[in-house]
């Protein structure tokens, strides 16, 4: 820590970065960046709270392979097992199962963060609470992540019960949301190219985790055991006219087709229902040597729909689709500056083109209009008139970061980009 320590107080400014994951600058100082990866003991666990206490560094994956054969899963995941503890602290990051269990912040007990005076200090909860709030969400900049306590999900097995609504547009698949709140897990697959009566036609996909009651002989006696995928990998680069219109709409067309024949309720083994992108190495390359963009918003619930139907009718209007098109409904949440909010969420991926950034401002505009805002871990292109546009807390979170010394110490491309 004395080498860290010295980092701090002798680096103009500096950030933390754990491994990799944000899809833009925010974990990118051109003065000092410090790899948190190198920092990955898990140092204690108590299996009668399921509390376990790691160090920044350490990945959602590392947990899970030592845990989930012990019958411990995280409580609140990404899309990716290949973040660190600290990274999803920084981002207050999110899973399927916001409706119902909240946001990362909902499983930490308290966190040990070195400020810009080089001191460490413990926040929770209960004890120095601001401090804890602004750093779940405040993306590394309110100094760096060192350990952590996290609560564990208790379960029986490592299978996860799945179910597949299948919905012909929005209206149907908010619908399927709003009637399935008590399930623990759900997302949607959704068709951003659906026109009229399929505008945001969907998949929406209901996960439980599988007690032993609910396994065939064979799985129970093993109830851990899954099988160990073969990686798949993208070899080259895709060429620029290989994802367009046309081929986006097939593929969803497809998908939406196979996915409507799957509707009864089956077993999927953990890594598939919670990471299925994991299992493609390089899937960005199908995206160009230009690579891709992501965006990202969530709207207020009584102006989710009219949000997100606008939002649809441009993207199909454009015709640059994504086929990594993701809806989720968000529950309740009161933060400093994290990103969810109580409606929906969607997210999507694009490739990097002229017409694709033209039409992500004009998605901004509509989510503005909406009420909405914007995830800055997806974040790689935004304005700063536009964050403050979106999100009123933004002043607040740049206040509190000068009244405590934060923005002479801690930024990130993204913070200096975006005035935070």
């Amino acid at each position: 820590m004395d080498a860290l320590r010295n980092l701090v107080l002798s680096e103009p400014n500096l950030i933390a970065r754990g491994n990799g994951r944000a899809y833009g600058d925010s974990a990118i100082n051109t003065s000092a960046t410090i790899e948190t990866r190198h920092i990955n003991r898990m140092i204690a666990f108590d299996p009668a709270s399921g509390q376990l206490v790691a160090e920044a560094g350490v990945l959602l994956g590392d947990i899970i392979a030592a845990f989930l054969p012990r019958g411990w899963f995280p409580m609140v995941t990404p899309g990716t097992k290949f973040v660190t503890l600290g990274g999803a602290i920084a981002a207050d990051v999110h899973g399927k199962n916001h409706h119902k269990d909240g946001s990362f912040r909902y499983c930490v007990d308290w966190i040990d963060v070195m400020g810009p005076d080089g001191e460490i200090r413990r926040c929770s909860p209960h004890d120095d609470a601001a401090m804890f709030d602004h750093t779940l969400g405040g993306m590394g900049l309110t100094g760096v992540i060192l350990r952590a306590a996290i609560r564990l999900r208790s379960i029986e097995t490592a299978w996860i019960r799945q179910k597949t609504i299948a919905a012909p547009n929005l209206k149907a698949a908010m619908a399927a949301f709003e009637a399935t709140q008590d399930a623990t897990y759900s997302v949607a697959w959704i068709d951003c190219l659906g026109t009229r009566g399929n505008l945001g036609r969907s998949l929406v996909m209901l996960g439980e985790h599988a007690t032993l009651r609910d396994l065939p002989t064979g799985k129970a006696l093993a109830p851990f055991r899954t099988k160990t995928k073969r990686k798949l990998s993208v070899p080259i680069d895709f060429p620029a006219f290989a994802l367009n219109s046309l081929t986006v709409r097939a593929f969803n067309a497809l998908y939406y087709w196979a996915g409507a024949r799957k509707t009864a309720e089956h077993l999927v083994d953990w890594d598939s229902y919670f990471y299925p992108l994991d299992a493609i190495l390089g899937w960005n390359r199908i995206y160009g040597r230009k690579g891709f963009v992501q965006f990202q918003c969530a709207l207020p619930l009584d102006q989710s729909e009219a949000g997100l139907t606008a939002l649809l009718a441009e993207i199909a209007k454009a015709g640059s689709g994504s086929f990594l098109a993701v809806l989720k409904r968000f529950g309740k949440q009161e933060s400093a500056f994290s990103f969810p909010m109580d409606g929906y969420t969607l997210a999507l991926d694009f490739s990097v083109t002229r017409k694709t950034l033209a039409l992500l401002e004009q998605l901004d505009q509509i989510t503005i209009e909406n009420g909405g805002r914007f995830y800055l871990a997806k974040d790689s292109r935004m304005r700063t008139e536009t964050l403050r546009a979106s999100d009123i807390r933004a002043a607040d979170f740049r206040a509190h970061r000068d009244s405590h010394g934060y923005t002479s110490r801690f930024r990130s491309a993204q913070s200096e980009r975006l005035a935070l």
